[in-house]
């Protein structure tokens, strides 16, 4: 039984900056494959960031390229996800997600989910 669990949400002012963490427990970190996904209120979830894990190649969705990064950490069991220069339509809560494959966009491709940490961004 895998185990993600998310941590470093928190509200902050448009501009800013927050690091989102996924710590994986009970399987072989280093084989899976992570995403970042968000679903703000009344809409879907949607993919943000991913990272490959056998050739650590990444992904990320146009609204934020520029903006976020992904990356991990094999060593603590941990993906995280560098928010930097934060706008309110980034408010939503955050999923990090993985999978024995490769990244691709769809939630489908997932099949194991954290919880979700809240990311508010105020004017």
């Amino acid at each position: 039984q895998v185990l993600l669990v998310e941590s470093g949400g928190g509200s902050v002012q448009a501009g800013g900056s927050l690091r989102l963490s996924c710590t994986a427990s009970g399987r072989t970190f280093s084989r899976l494959s992570q995403a970042w996904f968000r679903q703000a209120p009344g809409k879907d979830r949607e993919f943000v960031a991913g990272i490959n894990w056998f050739t650590g190649g990444v992904n990320y969705a146009d609204s934020i390229k520029g903006r976020f990064a992904i990356s991990r950490d094999d060593a603590k069991n941990t993906v995280y996800l560098q928010m930097n220069s934060l706008k309110p339509e980034d408010t939503a809560v955050y999923y990090c997600a993985a999978t024995g494959g490769i990244v691709t966009a769809p939630r489908s491709t997932y099949e194991l989910w954290g919880q979700g940490t809240q990311v508010t961004v105020s004017p």
